[in-house]
């Protein structure tokens, strides 16, 4: 393949900012494609961006270009992924100016994940075929880079542009999603040889070996989803969504009826009598301790609708007195387990504190300089919330023990024990609300599921306004057992019983790594590589 040298047909100044428009615009494209391939819009020939992406790496004239050609397309990916972030500011209308900001400011920085990687590339550049691993093993690594980076935002990482349950959402069970990404981006990016120059018959096979690559990963999953049994256990489950848009929560006259409608729905009579009942994060416009105080009529009508025998999970902010710390306190993101032993009211089982917070949306970085800045006065947050120990599982009276996981910390594989410790299922609250009708909830269902496949356990999802779902072991929601955008209802659901322990659980991201790194060494004879400026197949 040759580059695009200097000719007389592209040596003039129009014909030059033609051909830089000309890459400007394939560039976007190449990332737009990629975005479109992941739910809810499922236009998986867009996984074919990554081909595009990888030919204009190697068509740029410097590894400046190469750079980027990345970040181009990293900008137009997760501008289309992420811009629902931008529906959380127009809850306040205050902080409306900042939507476009946000929008644009984050695909910017994570576009630089992207552009960093297609610069490594073109520096170092193999010759052949084995390019397509080099590429997929340098762009995988910065996605994961980009997954754990300053606490991370894996939103969308590569694997995720599958279906959470379809066929070939399956391989997460064997090499997680970063593993089934690297096998994705391997696979589609072997068609890009097919755009440049070089041997006919090598470029035909690279591309069919990526064919292949994909056929395998849909036969393979389809023959383990053939065989999936699923098995329910005794525990029945009722998912609490009230459909409480976030804009009409912080009134005081919306409060009480907020409270009725989940106190309604939990004692709204059913075919059994559930034995778990579970509201979202953020159920309540209150604190656990406003809440939970004594002589509190919230507490005395929650406890109403809890029968004795049941335990409730609920999601509320908490405060702690704390003297160490200037504000004199701290403040927690918890999940509260609450029981109903039959004495008078409810008894506190279990409180697990958000270990994971969303930077900017949970706790300002860099909080002293941001806020000598006058960022936090902008960003309306008092007060930070305070990061909880790592996850582990908790006992729930009357049900298996669960992983909860709140909101953001469903994006992280690797929080929840895949062998030793395994609990028998995750819990997932969420206050998807913020984001409204966007494709910011569907997406969020879609990554949730993800944690099913790799672990073998089932998901129990509850959110405020959708979308609240019951996920089985292989990643699917179970039919009829989901409550969308817009409803109000509970789902009554028997608790799935989990497959058994998944090779991603056994050996964690072993497979992936094992992949980068076979990737990398294709670049070799390292000393070659890194003197030459320009490696040219």
């Amino acid at each position: 393949m040759t580059s695009l040298a200097a000719t007389p047909e592209t040596d003039s100044p129009r014909a030059r900012l033609i051909l830089r428009f000309g890459r400007i615009g394939l560039a976007l494209a190449a990332g737009a494609a990629a975005a479109l391939a992941h739910p809810p819009f499922g236009v998986l020939p867009g996984l074919l961006g990554y081909a595009l992406l990888m030919f204009l790496s190697e068509r740029s004239t410097s590894v400046r270009g190469g750079f980027w050609m990345g970040w181009l397309a990293g900008f137009a990916y997760f501008f289309i992924s992420c811009w629902w972030v931008a529906e959380a500011f127009l809850v306040n209308p205050a902080q409306a100016w900042m939507a476009p900001f946000a929008a644009s400011a984050l695909p910017a920085g994570l576009g630089l994940f992207w552009g960093t990687a297609t610069a490594l590339y073109r520096r170092f550049l193999p010759s052949g075929m084995k390019r397509v691993l080099f590429f997929a093993a340098l762009f995988c690594l910065l996605e994961w880079l980009r997954g754990h980076v300053l606490t991370g935002f894996p939103w969308n990482p590569a694997g995720a542009s599958w279906k959470a349950g379809s066929a070939a959402s399956q391989f997460a069970s064997i090499a997680g999603v970063y593993g089934l990404g690297f096998v994705t981006v391997a696979a589609s990016a072997a068609f890009g040889p097919l755009l440049g120059e070089g041997a006919r018959k090598a470029r035909i096979v690279t591309a069919a070996l990526g064919a292949l690559a994909l056929a395998v990963l849909v036969i393979s999953g389809a023959m383990r989803l053939s065989s999936a049994r699923l098995e329910l256990t005794p525990t029945l489950v009722r998912i609490v969504q009230a459909d409480v848009p976030q804009a009409s929560k912080w009134t005081p006259e919306a409060y009480q009826g907020i409270v009725d409608r989940y106190v309604n729905l939990t004692a709204r009579p059913g075919a059994a009598t559930p034995d778990l009942i579970i509201w979202p994060e953020g159920a309540l416009p209150a604190t656990a301790n406003e809440v939970f105080a004594q002589g509190s009529p919230d507490a005395a009508a929650i406890a109403r609708a809890v029968q004795p025998g049941q335990s409730l999970i609920i999601g509320l902010g908490r405060g702690v007195a704390d003297p160490s710390v200037p504000e004199g306190g701290r403040y927690f993101n918890s999940l509260f387990v609450l029981t109903d032993e039959g004495g008078d009211g409810l008894r506190i089982a279990t409180v697990y504190d958000k270990y994971r917070l969303v930077p900017f949306g949970e706790f300002l970085p860099a909080g002293g300089l941001m806020g000598a800045l006058g960022v936090r006065a902008l960003t309306h947050m008092p007060l930070d919330f305070s990061p909880g120990p790592r996850p582990a599982p908790v006992d729930i009276p009357g049900a298996p023990r669960a992983q909860p996981l709140i909101c953001y910390e469903s994006l992280y594989p690797g929080f929840t024990p895949g062998s030793t410790g395994r609990p028998g299922w995750i819990v997932n609250i969420s206050n998807d609300a913020w984001f409204g009708r966007t494709s910011g909830p569907l997406q969020h269902l879609n990554l949730a599921s993800y944690r099913a496949i790799e672990t073998g356990l089932p998901v129990v999802r509850a959110t405020p306004t959708g979308t609240s779902a019951m996920i089985d072991p292989w990643g699917r929601v179970v039919d009829g057992q989901r409550l969308d955008a817009g409803e109000s209802g509970v789902i009554d659901a028997r608790l799935p019983q989990p497959t058994g322990v998944t090779l991603y659980g056994r050996i964690g991201d072993l497979l992936f790594w094992l992949a980068v790194v076979a990737g990398l060494l294709v670049a070799a004879p390292w000393r070659r590589v890194i003197r030459s400026k320009t490696v040219v197949p």
